[in-house]
């Protein structure tokens, strides 16, 4: 290990302007997704995909971190962010942004992507448009599936204004009894357990669910004069915090939480456009909110229900199928070769989804479900799939009566009940099941089987940078290595024992693991680069994840670009560092690659004196990986894994690759080029053959 004295962050003489917001960044990223949207080179199913992505960020964004800053407002703290702004300055900030986004996202929608759906022959109709045969069989279908499931809502002395729940979506109603006059206020919950568009004809024209209830209010209210009803809908604080006591069993404190979450204070309430105020201001005061919590939203409500689109049947408004090819490694022709047999050879890369995950990743497992010869399977689950075959093969190897130990991380953020539920199936199949540490959430993905052989056991290792999801792992770009090294197999030998009992090991022969070393060994290789730098050797960082915020970290590459040292970023998401700052950043370029696939990989490189050294792992540079997670970064050794590291991060740095470029005053400008990246990483790998 590298013992480099690293020098403290207090050190730095600059200020807070030497870091972008970490907010605005992430409203940026949602703007780079909105710019795939209105690309009309892309698609138009795709684009409409990019439009429901962006409203399905953006619900998420406020849930977690606009109610992690209203309740820091709300409690006093005067904690700043990292580039000086209050908790109230940066609520102000994205109030603006964020509304400027949805705006552009509702008029794209309604200038460009639904007319051009029109054109060909998939319509969103509203109730006005529809024949008089379409609407009589709405009718019927309305009185059939919608009506036994709606419960109107009245508002009065006697009914106190309803519990509204976190991204339903609602119709406000004005009623008005005739024989007693005077106006009440009534609520009809849309359904979400109905289709959100209903099929008019032909399955390619469809109306809003809202719109057929709104049409069908006198049913709901009869007597009553029925007058305007307006939509809208509520965000709410949905970050659990669980009280961790050692005394207490963790599963129920997060289900006591959960419960809790339902009825977290509300932080965003989107209504249409034509809302009056006097129903505005009922929905303000009754739900304790601000003016300033308020988003005006021209056209359709909810654009993530046009992820429902996307499901209609027209391949020729859609990206072409890809079909993920197994690594030439793990085949022989059309016959899957063993696993343990091809890691027995040598280490395998696996770079999803151009590589298959069920043919590697989830063979692997499989396999060592099977294998006779496996005695124990140890793994982390942080999120899967709802049919997951890893679950099923894990399952099956308890049964076999192999020793089955995986840690299911139950505070996975909106994943809390799903693990919950795997993690009781698994403990009803024979497994043995850990919640993770107290104070920590497990994010790792580490897989370890130990195998009986003619030689003695051997250990059999996976470390990955994705979930061992089989339904994301085809839309998630991300990387694993699957190997049979002994230091990374006693390695993990030792992690699992310190996940699964009582240990404080921090120090790894080949792997760096947080909270306790990922910082410290990240800075120490940037500072041996600072060195090499200025003693005229080969110097050089490649960093690729999805967020950098960690202020250590940034500053460390700021002193490396002070020193000559060559920086190049490939930042998803979030960038907190201002790049091409004259005598600050002259040497670091950060670039964002946005497309068909979600870049998640984390993949570093220090040029290290001519002898470059490969990072792989789950960790991303910000302040919950590395002081709140118990995070894995691999050295990779395989020099076939190393060159097609390489290969992939000069090609996403290349000028004709299409991508943005963050600019010194933080915007992010795109780029000349019209290359796809992933397009091209797709043909590689369908033509390769070592």
């Amino acid at each position: 290990m590298v013992s480099i004295a690293v020098p403290p962050p207090e050190a730095h003489e600059l200020g807070s302007d030497r870091f972008l917001n970490r907010e605005l960044s992430w409203l940026d990223f949602g703007a780079r997704v909105l710019a795939l949207a209105e690309d009309p080179d892309i698609p138009l199913l795709e684009r409409a995909k990019f439009l429901a992505i962006f409203a399905r960020g953006l619900d998420e964004f406020y849930m977690v971190r606009v109610a992690g800053l209203k309740r820091r407002q709300s409690t006093g703290l005067s904690v700043r962010s990292a580039d000086g702004l209050s908790p109230r300055e940066q609520l102000e900030l994205i109030a603006q942004r964020a509304g400027d986004l949805v705006a552009r996202q509702a008029r794209l929608f309604a200038d460009e992507v639904q007319p051009e759906l029109e054109k060909l022959g998939i319509r969103i109709l509203h109730w006005d448009e529809l024949s008089a045969e379409d609407t009589g069989r709405l009718r019927e279908y309305f009185r059939e599936r919608i009506f036994p499931v709606l419960t109107p809502l009245a508002v009065d002395p006697a009914h106190p204004f309803p519990y509204i729940s976190g991204l339903s979506l609602n119709i406000a109603v004005t009623i008005r009894d005739p024989a007693l006059g005077g106006e009440r206020f009534a609520r009809v919950k849309v359904p979400n357990n109905v289709p959100r568009f209903v099929p008019v004809a032909d399955g390619q024209t469809v109306l809003p669910l809202e719109e057929l209830i709104a049409a069908q209010l006198p049913q709901l209210f009869p007597g009553m004069d029925v007058g305007e009803h307006h939509l809208f809908r509520v965000t709410r604080n949905a970050d659990v915090e669980v009280e961790e006591d050692r005394d207490e069993d963790l599963l129920q404190a997060l289900e006591r939480e959960l419960a809790r979450r339902r009825f977290g204070p509300a932080v965003r309430l989107e209504v249409g456009e034509t809302m009056d105020q006097h129903t505005l201001d009922l929905l303000v005061r009754e739900m304790d909110m601000d003016s300033a919590d308020v988003l005006r939203v021209p056209g359709l409500l909810d654009l993530s229900s046009l992820w429902a689109l996307y499901d209609i049947d027209a391949p020729n408004l859609k990206d072409p199928p890809f079909v993920p090819a197994t690594h030439p490694r793990l085949t022989e022709g059309e016959t899957a070769k063993s696993v343990f047999a091809t890691l027995r050879e040598g280490d395998v890369m696996v770079h999803h989804p151009y590589d298959s995950f069920a043919t590697s990743t989830q063979r692997f497992i499989e396999q060592a479900a099977s294998d006779p010869s496996v005695l124990a399977i140890k793994q982390t689950l942080y999120r899967t799939s709802g049919d997951s075959p890893i679950v099923e093969a894990l399952a099956e190897a308890a049964a076999a009566g192999k020793q089955v130990v995986v840690l299911v991380e139950v505070k996975a953020r909106f994943d809390e009940e799903a693990n919950i539920s795997w993690a009781k199936t698994l403990e009803r199949a024979g497994c043995h099941v850990v919640y993770g540490l107290v104070g920590l959430k497990t994010h790792c993905k580490t897989a370890l089987v130990v195998r009986r052989e003619a030689e003695g056991l051997r250990r059999y290792c996976h470390i990955g940078t994705g979930n061992y999801n089989p339904k994301t792992a085809r839309t998630y770009e991300d990387l694993g290595v699957l190997t049979a090294d002994p230091a990374v197999g006693a390695d993990l030998t030792d992690l699992f024992n310190a996940l699964t009992g009582y240990s404080r090991q921090t120090s790894y022969r080949s792997l760096l693991v947080a909270p306790y070393g990922i910082r410290r060994g990240l800075i120490e290789r940037i500072e041996r680069e600072i060195e090499n730098a200025e003693a005229g050797r080969d110097s050089g960082i490649d960093i690729k994840v999805n967020s950098l915020v960690d202020e250590q970290i940034v500053d460390a590459l700021y002193r490396a670009s002070g020193a000559g040292v060559p920086v190049r970023l490939l930042i998803r998401g979030i960038c907190t560092l201002r790049p091409g700052v004259p005598a600050l950043s002259d040497n670091i370029r950060v670039r964002s690659i946005v497309g068909r696939f979600l870049e998640h990989s984390r993949a570093m490189c220090f040029a290290n004196g001519g002898d470059p050294e490969w990072w792989v792992g789950s960790a991303d540079l910000m302040h919950r990986n590395l002081d709140r997670r118990v995070e894995v970064l691999l050295r990779v050794s395989d020099t076939a894994a190393a060159k097609h590291l390489r290969g992939m991060l000069d090609t996403a740095m290349r000028e004709d690759i299409a991508g943005w470029d963050l600019t010194s005053d933080g915007t992010w400008e795109r780029s000349a080029g019209r290359r796809d990246m992933q397009v091209e990483l797709m043909l590689l790998h369908n033509n390769r053959s070592d």
